[in-house]
């Protein structure tokens, strides 16, 4: 029960890899309150928790500002919050347009960021940010600027973030994950599609297959609680050795 007590917000928790840091969240004592764009998924999302869900998109800097407020206001001073929505998107440069990118930065880089900057006010000295970053930070992937640009500009986010909360004792961390089966993942894809990515990832990734989305909350869930007291600005790869062992 690591999280026994602590009020604990998931930004992007209605689906993947923020659903199943929920569940973990809740299952360790924590009082969970978690977000969405998707009406149908946060309710979902919500009977299946029992968490506080608030219909928020990211990208609306005035909405999640509201929402973190309504938060803290329902449940009292936040201890721990995930920032782990996010939206994907491949072009090569030649491609790339202007709205493009802003969909992908508004959400991934500016969402976050000012995410971040509202959540201040209402945490707890002491607790802790966790955000999702991607492999693809650092990964020459054709095809992956744009997102890769947001989530190396979000790597610098967390790093000068820790440093400058330091007196508070917030920690902030980032996970990074490798190729992970989630909904997002097979979203618009059809079996065979989905089973030929499948197929791929497990000949791209060390270990041979793609991670699950509790393996990568896993990882959140450790650094959000008090086994990583003294680890902060990290960017921990969950990418089973996508990155190292290549």
């Amino acid at each position: 029960m690591r999280f026994a007590g602590k009020i604990v917000v998931v930004l992007g928790g209605n689906a993947g890899i923020g659903l199943a840091a929920a569940r973990g969240f809740v299952a360790e004592g924590a009082k969970v309150a978690l977000t969405g764009r998707n009406a149908a998924t946060l309710a979902q999302a919500a009977r299946e928790t029992g968490a506080l869900a608030l219909q928020s998109d990211m990208g609306d800097l005035a909405a999640t500002c509201d929402t973190l407020a309504r938060v803290a206001a329902e449940l009292g001073p936040i201890d721990v919050l995930f920032v782990n929505a996010g939206v994907g998107g491949f072009a090569p440069v030649a491609d790339v347009t202007e709205p493009f990118w802003d969909g992908i930065h508004d959400v991934n880089l500016k969402g976050a960021f000012f995410a971040m900057q509202a959540a201040l006010p209402h945490m707890a000295d002491g607790g802790a940010i966790v955000v999702t970053g991607s492999i693809g930070s650092v990964a020459a992937v054709p095809g992956n600027v744009a997102y890769a640009a947001a989530k190396a500009g979000l790597r610098a986010v967390v790093r000068i973030l820790a440093k400058e909360l330091l007196p508070r004792r917030i920690r902030v961390n980032m996970i990074s994950p490798g190729p992970t089966d989630t909904e997002i993942f097979k979203r618009d894809s059809s079996a065979e599609e989905i089973s030929g990515l499948q197929d791929f990832f497990a000949t791209v990734v060390p270990m041979g297959r793609m991670g699950t989305s509790d393996e990568v909350a896993n990882a959140a869930l450790f650094l959000a609680s008090n086994e990583a007291s003294f680890i902060n600005g990290v960017d921990l790869y969950v990418d089973g050795g996508s990155l190292e062992l290549r």
